[in-house]
């Protein structure tokens, strides 16, 4: 991926917050995901206007102590991975007419 890669949080799942966790569902085949802090940290913030390398720097480097190329090489890993389950939406360009889900 290179920098200027952008997310949005996909159209046919339910989140839900549940005590500390972020609870996703998939409306293609019902599946259900736990997303670890970092992750529920980039599907959050996934606003599809928002460069994911300045939602690393504003989010996670904000949060934890790490630095910026690292957080954005493991950012980059967890999107595709959130993507690849249909979690997340990835573009080259802003996704302007992105909608967060329910719950969101």
């Amino acid at each position: 991926m290179n920098n200027r890669t952008y997310i949005a949080r996909a159209t046919d799942v339910a989140a839900r917050m549940i005590g500390d966790e972020l609870m996703i569902m998939s409306g293609k085949n019902s599946s259900l995901f736990s997303l670890n802090e970092t992750a529920a940290i980039l599907w959050q913030a996934a606003d599809g206007i928002t460069p994911l390398d300045d939602i690393v720097e504003q989010k996670l480097c904000a949060e934890f102590e790490i630095d910026a190329a690292t957080a954005l090489k493991d950012a980059e890993a967890m999107v595709i991975e959130l993507a690849e389950f249909g979690i997340l939406q990835v573009s080259e360009s802003p996704l302007s007419d992105s909608k967060p889900p329910a719950g969101a």
